[in-house]
């Protein structure tokens, strides 16, 4: 089992720019566009994902030290530290149902699809850690091997459930045609995000208030573009870290770069999904009639979206500030702070753009993150120690919000300690 797990956590580290392109090329070979055409998309979709994660690579590096800046600048103390995806994700895999869970869950997928309860064939195999983390979560609870696997196929249909529902979405405003983004953070950011979206857009006064990036263009002329809406939050953000005017325009610049390049990178890897998309739908209307089929990539498709990245910038100190006021919560926001984008991707979608509504959703939906995270601060720390994860200074725990404040998780966490209760 060690040799197995250190075999899948090395084809695992060579990153989604390695994986997925060899996924293209075979899905490509079984949808028979023939070697080359599915050879050059499978390039041209790896180059894709190799802009799109130097990007977001970007991103963080300006975005992580500004808000370590900021929390050192206002005095945050909070004991529970968010040490972001990276060390959730290193807990699953380091976890000891990984290696199990992987062929399970590619399975399951199989399974639910030619069954009719998906049409979802997710081939983002790097982030199925999120499934894993949930089998983590029940193993840890419990400390059985098929409860873990119930943990994480269930976290993986609720998934594929809600990346089939906002497929047409995805389609219609980010122009990803036959395309669905089942990422596990994403989607269960989803459920509370929508829905009080839906909510405020009720609301007198407030459903009036519409701000998507085209009507701010119109507006504002040169200063709505993208790349400048990107330039003046990165502004604000480095002002409230306390940059000098050096470290203030060097931010500022870098998020104008982000909202500019990111969506050019996206542009690119469609260029090599395109084709294998097409001969999908073509090898499958032949044999199943007109039945529709997504192919699920990573939700960074979405996050360069303008109206995603200037919901999630302003997100970043209103987080900061809910952490302090919000009575109870005890976590630091930090690590995650720079994935804020792929949380809010499908509220900014369902609100088609409307940066106001999003922005009042993502209030409410990162309040409510931060209490989950909370709660499963105890839980998060346990996985970690078993992981061998150092424990950073000033914390008496650790957890965060892709993993412990993500609503789907805490719902496995929460039927995992009723299940430990009464078995």
């Amino acid at each position: 089992m060690d040799k197995l797990l250190a075999g899948v956590q090395y084809v695992l580290g060579l990153g989604p720019t390695v994986i997925l392109p060899i996924a293209i090329v075979i899905l490509g070979m079984i949808f028979k566009t023939g070697f080359k055409k599915a050879f050059k998309s499978g390039i041209i979709i790896g180059i894709g994902f190799v802009g799109i994660n130097l990007v977001i690579g970007l991103l963080v590096d300006n975005l992580g030290p500004a808000a370590q800046a900021m929390v050192e600048r206002f005095g945050l103390n909070l004991t529970v530290i968010d040490t972001g995806w990276p060390s959730a994700a290193a807990l699953s895999w380091a976890s000891p149902v990984a290696a199990i869970l992987i062929p399970i869950c590619l399975v399951v997928n199989i399974i639910l699809l030619l069954l009719k309860f998906t049409k979802t064939l997710n081939i983002d195999i790097w982030n199925y850690w999120h499934f894993i983390a949930a089998g983590a979560t029940g193993y840890i609870v419990t400390g059985s091997w098929w409860f873990a696997i119930l943990c994480a196929v269930i976290y993986e249909i609720a998934v594929l459930y809600v990346a089939d529902k906002t497929a047409p979405m995805v389609g219609n405003f980010y122009g990803l045609e036959g395309i669905s983004l089942p990422t596990g953070s994403t989607a269960a950011f989803a459920p509370i995000g929508i829905l009080v979206g839906w909510l405020v857009s009720k609301i007198p006064g407030i459903k009036d208030l519409h701000a998507d990036p085209e009507t701010i263009q119109k507006r504002f002329g040169v200063f709505g573009e993208p790349m400048m809406m990107g330039l003046v939050l990165g502004l604000v953000i480095g002002a409230l870290a306390g940059y000098d005017v050096g470290g203030i325009l060097h931010v500022g610049i870098s998020m104008g770069a982000v909202m500019m390049l990111l969506p050019r990178m996206v542009k690119i890897l469609m260029e090599g999904l395109i084709p294998i998309s097409e001969a999908a739908r073509d090898f499958l209307q032949k044999r199943y009639g007109e039945r529709e089929i997504y192919i699920g990539l990573d939700a960074a498709l979405a996050v360069g979206h303008p109206a995603v990245m200037s919901t999630a910038l302003l997100l970043v100190p209103v987080t900061l500030f809910l952490a302090v006021v919000l009575p109870g919560n005890k976590v630091l926001p930090f690590g995650d702070l720079a994935t804020i984008p792929f949380y809010v991707a499908f509220v900014v979608g369902s609100r088609k753009g409307n940066i106001v509504h999003s922005l009042l959703a993502g209030v409410v939906m990162v309040a409510l993150s931060l209490y989950m995270a909370t709660d499963f601060a105890a839980v998060h720390t346990l996985m970690m120690d078993g992981a061998q994860f150092k424990m950073p200074a000033g914390a008496t725990q650790i957890s965060s919000l892709d993993l412990g404040g993500n609503l789907f998780n805490w719902l496995i966490l929460k039927f995992a300690q009723a299940w430990h209760a009464i078995f």
